[in-house]
């Protein structure tokens, strides 16, 4: 009974998706295994393998941030004259190389190049577009948050499951599986129907409206991109905080990786829901308030008491991607909403690519400083959204 009372829940849940979100969905779900094999043990990685210290640490996640800031609009260009299905695909074949480049890497100066290529974000207009064109009007907040949160679940397992096969068989094990599920999440996109861009007029040809919705895109954008500068602050360094202040090994660092992403799935539907039925401005703030709250208590205590809630709450950090997402296509017209997709993300990276600079310069001078910074921008930022028009 229990048990078909649960596929009941998570046949209605999974209900605003269609075919191909499903396969969308399935492909995110074994990419995001794959990668977090390893993405969530990579700063620990690059410091104890290959010499970095938080500094350098902090400019390779910025080169990293730069790629992903700049190649969204060549992404858009690229998914308006071809296809948004084949845009997607190539996304994964270019991450092929990064996990092989990341083991043959001696010293940390060597993981620019491979840093570049983990940045390339070509796929993210094409994914929001197909996204924004398929959903639902009245579940769209959901659909956006649910499919990120196929993300979140494939991270669930694999830090712990890539915590374990490093302490055991060593980083260049994990690199070599990593190649795998990045192949098959490739391969699973090759099963959804093709979608291009709806030809319409152009955006200066559209008059008031049209100055209206970019005044209203150009605000939102804004406001993201210092949701995101505070966010990429502190991230690539809470692995390190985990080990320099309480000591954590890679087996307790990757599972405290896999509670979050659990949080991150749970949470992300929650604040979804919340978007669709009290507006996306009260689930912005939601996240943030969740954010603020998760990076006070990681500084308390080790005591799991503390940090097992507090891992689980800071899953809220990765809702406003898709938040933002939803919010720039509900704002935008069909005809040329990738364009506007583009541009905000292409801008909200590039504010926020020189925060790991940043952060590791602060935490340089004290392990808690990128937090104690990351929780005053995020509790000023809760405040902005709900009171945004």
């Amino acid at each position: 009974m229990t048990t078909r009372v649960a596929l009941r829940g998570l046949q209605q849940l999974f209900s605003p998706l269609d075919k191909n979100l499903r396969l969308l969905y399935l492909s995110n779900l074994v990419g995001a295994f794959g990668d977090g094999l390893y993405a969530y043990l990579l700063p620990t990685y690059i410091r104890d393998s290959l010499g970095a210290g938080s500094v350098d640490i902090g400019l390779l996640y910025a080169v990293m941030f730069l790629c992903s800031a700049t190649t969204p609009m060549p992404g858009a260009v690229l998914a308006d004259r071809f296809e948004r299905k084949k845009v997607m695909i190539l996304s994964w074949i270019l991450w092929l190389p990064v996990p092989y480049l990341l083991s043959a890497a001696t010293h940390w100066t060597q993981l620019f190049p491979t840093m570049i290529l983990y940045g390339v974000f070509i796929s993210g207009p094409s994914t929001t577009a197909y996204i924004a064109s398929t959903a639902r009007r009245d579940k769209a907040t959901l659909t956006f948050t649910l499919l990120s949160s196929s993300w979140s679940i494939g991270y669930i397992f694999s830090p712990t499951i890539g915590g374990h096969i490093a302490a055991s068989a060593g980083m260049k094990a994990v690199f070599r599986l990593v190649l795998v599920f990045y192949l098959m999440a490739a391969a699973l996109l090759f099963f959804i129907d093709e979608q291009r861009g709806t030809k319409g007029p152009d955006v200066e040809n559209m008059g008031g409206r049209a100055s209206s919705e970019r005044r209203k895109v150009a605000a939102w954008t804004a406001f993201f991109a210092l949701v995101f500068f505070v966010d990429v602050l502190m991230r690539p360094f809470i692995p390190t905080f985990l080990e320099d202040a309480y000591n954590f090994n890679e087996v307790q660092i990757g599972a405290f990786g896999s509670i979050t992403f659990a949080g991150s799935a749970l949470l992300g539907v929650l604040i979804g829901r919340v978007g669709d039925r009290y507006g996306n401005k009260v689930a912005i703030a939601l996240s943030l308030a969740f954010g603020a709250v998760s990076l006070m208590l990681l500084q308390l205590s080790s005591s799991l008491l503390i940090l097992v809630p507090t891992s689980l709450m800071m899953g809220a950090t990765y809702a406003p991607w898709p938040l933002m997402n939803a919010t720039i296509s509900s704002i935008a017209p069909e005809n040329v909403r990738w364009r506007w997709v583009a541009l905000s993300q292409s801008l909200s990276m590039s504010a926020a690519f020189i925060a790991p600079y940043i952060g590791g310069n602060l935490y340089a001078v004290s392990p808690n400083l990128p937090f104690t910074v990351a929780v005053a921008g995020s509790t000023i930022l809760a405040a902005a959204a709900l009171v945004r028009r």
